[in-house]
């Protein structure tokens, strides 16, 4: 997403309160999900033609950020870039009870904050999708002694499917450019 351009805001009126109001429960109700290991229901809340990316950070040199300190989608390597059919092998293979990384199971929770909704199409007025950039943090805790937390920026775009908002694309910034967790077996 390109934060330089400049978009007029939408207005600030009960509609569009009501539609930020529904992309936070919308994104709230999918933290709590994940947190109880609910992933049949979570991946539910997934639209068909998901696009689930989370590319690569680098350390660049100043002025360079723009274009070069994130790894560009279908031409680099990322963490992510995955649709709903992958991330629902992902649920089942975790689900097994002998996934290697997940047995036992992770403790996980997610906090959202700092959510906004930047736009609304085709209208606020007669909304099919909504662009919502949010924060997070997760923290993971396995076995005894391993903790890892993930801090980061998404921006996603929620799509109305049968009166029903759905996730249909989610673009996930971790703010670390090194991993320094084991493996990334949690979901954004």
């Amino acid at each position: 997403m390109n934060d330089s351009v400049a978009k007029p805001r939408l207005t600030r009126n009960l509609t569009f309160y009501a539609l930020k109001d529904a992309a936070e429960e919308f994104l709230y109700e999918e933290a709590e999900l994940l947190d109880q290991r609910r992933f049949s229901e979570w991946l539910d809340l997934l639209a068909d033609d998901l696009a689930y990316v989370m590319p690569m950070r680098r350390n660049v040199k100043a002025g360079e950020h723009a274009a070069r300190e994130n790894t560009r989608e279908g031409r680099d390597i990322g963490w992510f870039d995955e649709d709903k059919w992958t991330l629902t092998k992902r649920c089942e293979q975790i689900m097994t009870g002998v996934h290697w990384a997940e047995e036992p199971l992770s403790r996980v929770c997610h906090m959202v904050s700092n959510v906004q909704l930047l736009d609304a199409l085709p209208s606020a007025d007669a909304p099919r999708e909504l662009k919502v950039r949010s924060r997070f943090l997760v923290y993971q805790n396995r076995v005894e002694y391993e903790t890892y937390f993930f801090v980061g920026k998404r921006n996603d775009t929620l799509r109305l499917i049968d009166g029903a908002w759905k996730l249909a694309r989610r673009e996930i910034i971790l703010d670390q450019n090194v991993l320094l967790a084991k493996n990334l077996t949690v979901f954004f």
